[in-house]
């Protein structure tokens, strides 16, 4: 990773500490007051060790500063409980915050951004990458602060005593940030390498889970184990090799520090033996000065060793960003939303001039498309895969810009109020999801209080041909991704939902693509008496279900190519007929 792009990151790191700014202050302002107290409890220490020494001053007469100590070890320890207490809630309101925005952003964005990525990837983003922040806010950020305060404080509280001391101490600590921060450049580089590795390998293994009885059929189960096995051990050797930087920046900064303390030592060892005579204000080198400034020097590395231990949590936390900082900085075209709404009632009108659907980036996915689609008609929207024909379903629910004209009911798109339009839709996807725990709570997520239409919607979706198979009827739970219904029956449950309300405009991508004849029959047939009480566009290639269908339309390439009824379209040359006779050869 470029120094500019670690910077950067930084940058916006740093940015999003501001909602939790107060705690951040009271955690520096915390870690000041446990500076002060380390110095203190230095400066009664030395006394107490020069006055027993040098003055002979039995212990009894010294009750008072060794109470004063014990008080302030009790003070310095309660400090320290607190301000990890303090730093914690910092860190976790700030996770909170920025999985929030990235939630927010995500609906926002739509299923049609989300679909462009696995579902394993983004649970790494939301999760795994925003929790490897926690270190960076709680710990590090307040610490940059103590870095430089409390070696000021123990420099200022020695330099009065001895003047080389504080020289010597002043002069090696900029050794430890300096080799620390070329060790953390590898380590921020390493992590955003390990969290790109990570994210690959969630998504990779959930797709595998979720088609695993598809990878049993063709006996490709070995070759994905090998697969995972592979990207297993790549995760593995990136984990190390963050790890093996971390344990080289611990021994960096442990072999200066070391260095650090042992060149004080060895200057208050020749100064008492005579050797060296500088560095005190004409009194010579006391044994209070020597004691302050040893029981200090392993104080005043230590805000430099936890920066250098929390440094690597920045390095994490760089690295964690730098996907995420992306997402959320990525120009995004938002659909455009108004205020108006629609009738209640009836049947929608949908009219489409020089229409370009784009994505959420900004890309043509679709157009220009001029159509009409009238109230109450039933279309069949058909073509090759890529062509455009989710884009424009995507489009129509609301989750897509675009350019050009597309109005509903005499009413621009983008000047309707979503949920007014949302509520006049229904869809019906290939992949039905019944995150409901009964069948009840399924058909009526739509609308929880519909009980009276309930039994009409079981009817018509043919629900009830399976109903009395289940243990307890409506009320059976269906367990984990509706594991005890059938794909057939589970399509069913959600076309019901799907029929439970009324709409004014019927969406169906694919409702058939996975089915057996039998459910595909039933579910066809349902949907052929729906579709005659709104208006209804269906994606699909099942050619052969179209022959009562009112009209047709053929997309290639982003554009309707051809419109026409079944009979027409299928004695005419062009792309209907040749994906008809493509489809009659796969049968």
């Amino acid at each position: 990773m470029k120094k500019t792009r670690q910077q950067e990151l930084s940058r916006w790191l740093k940015q999003q500490s501001a909602p939790s700014r107060r705690w951040l202050n009271l955690s520096r302002l915390l870690g000041v007051i446990s500076g002060l107290l380390i110095v203190a409890q230095a400066w009664l220490l030395a006394r107490l060790l020069d006055h027993m020494i040098v003055g002979a001053i039995p212990s009894e007469a010294l009750l008072l500063p060794f109470a004063l100590l014990l008080l302030v070890l009790i003070l310095r320890a309660w400090v320290a409980w607190l301000r990890e207490k303090v730093g914690f809630q910092a860190g976790l309101h700030i996770r909170r915050q920025i999985r929030h925005r990235v939630l927010d952003r995500l609906q926002q964005a739509g299923p049609a951004w989300i679909q462009g990525k696995p579902a394993g990837s983004w649970a790494t983003l939301i999760l795994e990458q925003v929790e490897d922040m926690h270190d960076y806010y709680a710990r590090y950020l307040p610490q940059m602060a103590l870095a430089t305060t409390i070696p000021l404080l123990i420099v200022l509280a020695i330099l009065p005593s001895n003047w080389a001391a504080a020289l010597i101490l002043l002069g090696t600590a900029p050794l430890i940030p300096l080799f620390m921060a070329m060790v953390g450049m590898g380590a921020a580089d390493a992590n955003r390498r390990n969290f790109l590795a990570l994210s690959r390998l969630s998504g990779h293994f959930l797709d595998r889970l979720r088609g695993m009885e598809t990878l049993r059929l063709f006996n490709r189960g070995a070759a994905e184990t090998d697969n995972i096995r592979h990207a297993s051990e790549d995760f593995r050797s990136r984990t190390m090799e963050v790890l093996r930087l971390a344990f080289l920046s611990s021994g960096v900064l442990e072999f200066f520090a070391s260095l650090s303390i042992a060149l004080v030592a060895v200057y208050f060892g020749f100064s008492y033996l005579g050797e060296l005579n500088f560095g005190h204000y004409g009194t010579g080198v006391t044994l209070f000065s020597g004691f302050l400034t040893l029981i200090l020097a392993p104080e005043f590395f230590q805000p430099l060793r936890d920066l250098g231990t929390f440094y690597h949590a920045k390095a994490q936390a760089i690295g964690a960003a730098d996907s995420l900082q992306q997402f959320m900085d990525s120009p995004q075209h938002a659909p455009e939303h108004g205020t108006r709404t629609l009738n209640s009632e009836g049947a929608l009108n949908l009219e489409a001039r020089d229409l370009v659907v784009l994505s959420p980036t900004g890309a043509r996915l679709a157009g220009p498309l001029n159509f009409t689609l009238n109230a109450g008609a039933r279309v069949a929207l058909v073509g090759q895969s890529g062509a455009g024909k989710s884009s424009l379903l995507n489009l129509l629910s609301g989750f897509l810009p675009y350019e050009g004209s597309l109005t509903v009911n005499g009413i621009e798109l983008r000047e309707l109020d979503p949920d007014s339009l949302r509520a006049r839709l229904s869809w019906l996807g290939q992949n039905p999801r019944l995150p409901g725990r009964t069948l009840r709570d399924n058909i009526l997520l739509a609308d929880p209080t519909d009980e009276t239409r309930l039994k009409q919607a079981i009817d018509d979706a043919y629900v009830s041909e399976f109903l009395t198979q289940l243990p307890h009827g409506l009320d059976s739970e269906l367990g984990e991704n509706a594991a005890s219904l059938s794909v057939g029956q589970a399509q069913r449950v959600a076309l019901a939902r799907a029929l439970i309300v009324p709409c004014g405009l019927l969406l169906l991508d694919e409702p058939v693509a996975s089915l057996d004849a039998h459910s595909e029959e039933l579910v066809m047939a349902a949907l052929e008496r729906a579709a005659r009480r709104q208006t209804t566009l269906m994606v699909t290639h099942q050619l052969d279900v179209l022959q009562t269908w009112d009209d047709i339309w053929v997309m290639q390439e982003g554009r309707i190519v051809q419109q026409g009824n079944w009979q027409r379209l299928a004695q005419e040359e062009g792309p209907f007929a040749r994906l008809l006779a493509h489809r009659q050869e796969e049968i």
